[in-house]
Order: C-alpha cells, then structure tokens, then sequence
C-alpha cells in the first residue's frame, strides 16, 4: 500500500512537471464601435451623404488566437502562434492583406524556436514596422488613422506568406529583427520575394525604431502579396514578364517615442516607392490619383497621449501625406487631425470616442471611415464603441 502511495506521488510529480514545462493560452479581443461620417459616396441619386454604421476592430482587429510554448531543456523552447481576425459586426471572417476565404489564420501562423540567442518563427506573419507602432498613434487610434498613410506604410501590420523571420533578444535595450519572403516561384528566386531589416530600443521613457521592407513584383498578380491591400490602400501593380521580380515597394519608417511623466509624445516618418504603379497624367482626370497609386509618399506623423488618470487617457495626434503619382514632383496631399479620449473600466475592458477629420488636396479623399468622399475635399468622423479582450 505504501509503494503504491509512493508511486503514484511521484507520477503525479512527474505529471505536474511536464504540465508546467508546456502551455497553450487561448486569448482575444473583441472591439466593435458605432461609427459616424459626414460627406460619404454612394447616396440614393448620386452625391454623397451622412452615414452611420457599426464598426468592427475600430482600435485594434477583432480577433482570437492561440499561442503555445513547450520547454524542451538547455534553454530551448518551441513556440507556435495561431491567430484569425473576425468581424463581429456581422459575425464574418475578417478580411485584410491577401487573404482568400481559405485563409483561416489569416492573422498569423507562425511556429519556431526561441532561446537564448533569439527567436526564429516560419509562416505567415508582419514585418518588424507592425512591432514598433507601439511608439506612434496605431497604438491608441488604431484603424481610424490608416486611411492617411499607416495603412500603406505597414505600421498597421501587413502580413507576408512564406516568411522565416528572426528576433534577437533584448541586448541592452535593443532588439533586432530579420524577415524574408519566399516569392516560391520556379525558375525566379526574385518573384514575389520581400525581405526586411528593422530594429528598437527601449531605455527608460524613451522608444526608438528604424525599418526596412521591401518586395517584389510576382509572377501572378496574388503574388505581389507584400503590398496593402486593404480597401482604400490597395496598390494597383500590373504584373507582366517584363517586371517579374522587379522592386514593388519599398518602405522605409522612423519612430520615436518620449514619456514626459503623464504624458507621452512621438513622431515619426515614413518614405514609401512604388516604381511599379502607372497611374500617370490619366488618372488626373479619372480620379484615381489616390495615395496608394503614388510612386513616392511621404508620410508624417507627431502625436501625445495624456493619462489624466489611471484609467483615462486624452489623446491626439496629426497625420500628414505628400503623395507623388506620375514622378514629375506633383504633390497630392492629405491631412488628418484626430482627437480621443480612452478609458478603462477594467483591465480587460475600455471605452473610447474619437473624432477624426481628414482633408484632402489634389488627391482623393479616401475618408476616415465609411468610405470615399468623392470629389469632396473633407470628412468628419465620430466614432464611440468599446474593446475587450481575453
């Protein structure tokens, strides 16, 4: 009777051993907003007109994951992370960059190893600019300002198929990072390829990131998979056999980021080159000169977030893009000026209110939320909703 006792204490040991050394947490977040827009297209008889809607994922996507780690000794870990968004709204799966209705992770889907020199993950998965968006207004406005340039210039996280990435780890305060896209093309390494390079540092108050991404032109127009191609951000690149592995888009983003006590402050910029676009003088006329379209933008952004309290925090923040479409230096132009307030009712769970106006010149206004405002240079937009996550 004791060794039986004995024994199944020490199986038991051994059981609750291997339990801690392996985990898997289920997590999410849920974020869903009632949205106003002044001046939208698409009103009974032409024209535009108010609308109202609810919106999904306003500050950050809706989503549900699940990510694991299993020890398997000598410092040495496995790691996988598997992530699909969704629309609660309307109960759909969430759309975004490059997907298809098979994409059922189509947030993430990475597995890898993580120890002591890093760590290495494969599959689908953002380059390093989604990381360092903590030190600009994605953090805090999240989708109300990707329609002025962060949607373009992957601060809002855009994914890449094929992917091997590697993380070193914290190193006095810098982390580094690695990202290359396989194009899977036989024949042409080059088709549909992307690599990127980027890096942070973090001491103190202070928050500093400098990436690079570029990608490339693939054999199939799906294959152009590493440029935005979300609603108003989508780039229009014709692929033939004369551009096949030729420079897409090339993304370059500075950020910083300063605590001043209650308050933080950042700002950063970001250079975009799509050589490939060909608007051209055409789509002067057409209205389709859009910032996506561009063969150059440049994109600015200063911001602060005030914490009046604990649990409620002030925010505000000015977006501004200079659009090149033909190459000859003509500047299209848009402006966004937002304002929030975001506050929590618990650690999980937060209400926030933002109002958002964006003008646009010599360049189509793609409008903060609801859609385009046609020929209308402005749009204003309120939006109230609430966030949770698990």
């Amino acid at each position: 009777m004791k060794k039986s006792l004995l024994a199944l204490a020490v199986l038991g040991a051994f059981a609750g051993a291997a339990q801690a050394q392996s985990s898997v947490t289920i997590y999410g977040i849920v974020d869903t907003g009632i949205a106003y827009s002044s001046k939208v297209t698409g009103a009974p008889g032409g024209g535009t007109g108010s609308k109202f809607g609810l919106n999904s994922g306003v500050i950050q996507g809706s989503r549900i994951g699940f990510k694991g780690v299993e020890d398997l000794g000598g410092g040495l870990s496995a790691v996988f992370n598997l992530e699909t968004g969704f629309t609660n709204d309307d109960g759909g799966l969430q759309g975004g960059d490059n997907v298809t209705s098979s994409n059922l992770f189509r947030r993430k889907s990475v597995v890898g190893l993580a120890g002591g020199f890093g760590t290495v993950l494969v599959g689908r998965q953002t380059d390093y600019a989604d990381t360092i968006s903590a030190y600009t207004a994605v953090a805090d406005f999240g989708g109300v300002i990707q329609n002025s340039g962060s949607n373009l210039n992957r601060l809002q996280g855009v994914r890449s198929n094929n992917s091997i990435s590697y993380t070193t780890t914290n190193l006095g305060g810098f982390t580094g990072n690695l990202i290359y896209g396989f194009g899977e093309t036989a024949g042409k390494t080059s088709a549909g390829q992307a690599f990127g390079i980027a890096g942070k540092y973090e001491n103190g108050p202070l928050g500093l990131g400098l990436n690079y991404y570029q990608s490339k032109a693939g054999a199939t127009p799906s294959d152009v998979s590493l440029i935005p191609a979300a609603g108003t951000t989508t780039a229009t690149v014709i692929t033939n056999t004369a551009n096949v592995g030729s420079s897409a888009q090339k993304v370059l983003n500075v950020v910083a980021s300063y605590q001043f006590g209650p308050a933080r402050v950042y700002a950063n910029y970001s250079r975009v080159k799509q050589d490939l676009n060909t608007v051209g003088t055409a789509g002067f006329t057409a209205g389709t000169r859009t910032l996506a379209a561009s063969k150059k933008a440049d994109i600015y952004e200063i911001g602060t977030a005030y914490a009046l309290s604990p649990s409620l925090k002030l925010l505000a923040a000015v977006d501004h893009a200079r659009a090149d479409i033909d190459g000859s230096g003509t500047k299209g132009k848009l402006t966004q000026i937002s304002l929030g307030a975001d506050y929590w009712l618990s650690k999980r769970t937060d209400m926030y209110a933002f109002l958002s106006n964006m003008r646009a010149t010599d360049l189509v206004n793609p409008g903060v939320t609801g859609g385009s405002t046609g020929s209308d240079a402005s749009q204003t937009a309120v939006i109230v909703g609430v966030r949770h996550k698990f």
